[in-house]
């Protein structure tokens, strides 16, 4: 649940970053690089403020994870990874630099202590902590720099469009590796190569216990070598990994880790079934820390006895970054769903108002934009220099694009319904559909619009069961099928689903993983976030016009007309979202006072007090 219930969600949603360098002097070594303006800890970051630089190590982080894992191998699109392997703020991975915790779009060193970049942005120089090594002792080397950039380029799904710009790395020194493009003017491209994972090329290249060349190209249940805070101590094949904390941690006083990485085990149990899972976060001892996601559970479920005695407590964290675009993702690779009309269609009968009211507790608002939360996201109609990008495309865009505010439909009275429907009705009428015998066909065919929603959670049958339920008063035949995670994942790598519940995440300053999202070469290649299947020349140059900004505000007009466009091209049925994390936690840790206002929470900074966690055991006969 907590962490494991988040890990799909951040596997779809993994390595979001930004684009619009801050002003600084060409080639200077930088020790923090940002996208919008400078960090508010300057050059010389020591530490979070938020954090206790003096917490104390020790104790176990229990953790529930939802489904099974067959793999130690996240850089590929086979298998399904244990949780801890994350690409960015993972347990033993590391990047050339660091994911802000406290700030959007803002880079802290960790295996590179520095970067420079010329002014033409033309490539980018890292150089290397003399300190940094693989938990085998062995230093980390610019060749292993080279080596995992290669790799990833070529076989990693994500980072394939993510450096398709990217022409090489190439060793200038012992500790310096220069990243060349083959464009200039790209101004995220020299601060994104601080998201390169640095792999051990001497392990991986080398032989197992049984004498065995290693293949990263392959799914393995080997304990990997890593240079992180963490490593595998233990393992169940599919229902247990056991983390234990690297006590000679090479970057342990970096300031990313200061007061951070206190638990000296983290354990995460793998459990299938939900309730199950529900159920051993209220008895404790397998599950410290559940991150909720149901309104429903959140508003009526925490009455067990735990809660009532105050030994578990939940508590809203607010959070300042950007939320993501949740939405039924309509998957154009299926003949049904290429006409825009159609997609349009498939909008309107989805009732938030009323889900809201009488499934969600009111706590969910509807979402508006891919880029909500942020400057990015388009309003109104499109004016100044976003409408100066916009009409060099007029006539390959619905009209609407210039003519009308986006806006979703609404449910907000009885009449709103039928309104709604009808509306519904008349675009498929539009498209080429009309009812007969009280069910949605084909004019010319007498083809039946059916179509399956691909789910994994029982949220997505909560979620599903309203939208079908309005689907089948116009005659559409949409049904839900509910996949184990493992099986889901698999689908979703290959495309292999009509429509499907998913969260596009993005970050404050859209960048070069716009490709990834809605590029035309990205919809045929398996593992990509372009899940909708989007192959659109305009779309395409507006992603590009985003990757190429001159400056903030250019990049900001930009990424409005890209959001403009995929609105009104109704590519998703949008959802909702919702600001604050909801988490509930037994009281066996140390909190520092504040959390980070742009994460909302860090467990990572949380420590265990042993007093609590001796009492808590007793009170629940071990069970904690």
């Amino acid at each position: 649940m907590t962490v494991g219930r988040t890990l799909l969600r951040s596997m779809l949603a993994a390595i979001v970053v930004a684009a619009g360098l801050q002003v600084a002097a060409a080639d200077e070594w930088h020790t923090t690089s940002s996208l919008i303006g400078p960090s508010k800890y300057g050059e010389n970051f020591q530490r979070y403020d938020y954090v206790n630089p003096d917490a104390p190590k020790g104790g176990t982080l229990n953790s529930v994870v939802l489904g099974t894992f067959d793999s130690f191998n996240p850089f590929i699109d086979r298998g399904s990874p244990a949780a801890g392997l994350n690409y960015q703020g993972g347990l033993l991975y590391q990047s050339l630099m660091a994911k802000s915790i406290d700030e959007g779009s803002v880079n802290h060193p960790e295996i590179a202590e520095a970067y420079k970049y010329p002014d033409d942005f033309s490539s980018a120089t890292y150089r290397l902590d003399p300190r940094a090594k693989w938990h085998d002792g062995e230093p980390i080397t610019v060749d292993d720099v080279v080596w995992s950039f290669n790799f990833l380029k070529k076989e990693s799904p994500q980072f394939n469009r993510y450096f398709a710009n990217v022409i090489d790395a190439v060793a200038v020194s012992d500790r310096e590796v220069e990243f060349h493009f083959d464009q200039k003017g790209n101004r995220e491209l020299p601060l994104i190569m601080g998201d390169v994972v640095v792999l051990p090329k001497h392990w991986w290249e080398g032989t197992d216990a049984n004498g065995k060349k290693r293949d990263i190209t392959k799914p393995s249940l080997e304990i990997p070598l890593g240079s992180g805070p963490y490593n595998i101590e233990s393992f169940k094949p599919g229902s247990e990994v056991v983390w234990q904390r690297v006590p000679d941690f090479w970057a342990a006083n970096l300031g990313i880790n200061v007061g951070r990485n206190n638990f000296d085990r983290q354990r995460f149990t793998y459990i299938l079934d939900n309730n199950a899972a529900w159920l051993a976060f209220t008895k404790g001892g397998l599950e410290d820390l559940n991150q909720e996601y149901s309104s429903r559970k959140w508003a009526t479920g925490y009455d067990f006895p735990a809660v009532k005695a105050g030994d578990v407590i939940k508590k809203d964290f607010p959070t300042t970054s950007p939320q993501p675009m949740q939405a039924f993702i309509l998957n154009q690779r299926r003949p049904l769903f290429q006409d825009r009309l159609v997609r349009e269609a498939l909008t309107y009968p989805f009732d938030f108002e009323t889900m809201n009211r009488t499934l969600f507790f009111g706590y969910n608002t509807r979402t508006q934009s891919y880029f909500q939360g942020t400057e990015l996201a388009s309003s109104g109609l499109p004016q100044g220099k976003e409408l100066e990008i916009l009409e060099q495309y007029r006539d390959k865009l619905p009209p609407e694009v210039f003519t009308q505010e986006f806006k979703l439909p609404v449910y907000d009275s009885p009449q709103a319904e039928r309104k709604n429907l009808k509306t519904a009705i008349d675009l498929f009428a539009k498209a080429g559909w009309v009812i007969k015998g009280g069910k949605m066909v084909n004019a010319k065919t007498g083809e039946p619009f059916k179509f399956e929603i691909l789910g994994w959670y029982d949220t997505d049958e909560v979620i599903a069961s309203p939208y079908i339920a309005n689907l089948r008063k116009i005659g559409v035949d949409a049904t839900l099928r509910i996949v184990d995670q493992t099986q889901y994942i698999s689908r979703l790598n290959s495309f292999d689903f009509d429509v499907t519940t998913s969260q596009l995440a993005q970050s404050d300053s859209a960048g070069n993983e716009q490709r990834e999202f809605w590029g035309s070469k990205a919809a045929d290649v398996p593992g990509s976030r372009n899940l909708m299947g989007i192959k659109d020349p305009v779309v395409d140059a507006l992603v590009d016009r985003v990757i190429f900004a001159t400056d903030r505000a250019d990049l900001v007009a930009a990424t409005h007309a890209l959001d403009r466009v995929l609105l009104w091209n109704f590519y998703v049925v949008p959802e909702y979202y919702r600001s604050p994390i909801w988490l509930a936690y037994w009281d066996k840790f140390g909190i520092p006072a504040k959390q980070p206002s742009y994460r909302g929470v860090d467990p990572d900074s949380w420590w265990i007090i042993p007093e609590k966690e001796k009492a808590l055991a007793a009170k629940y006969r071990g069970s904690n």
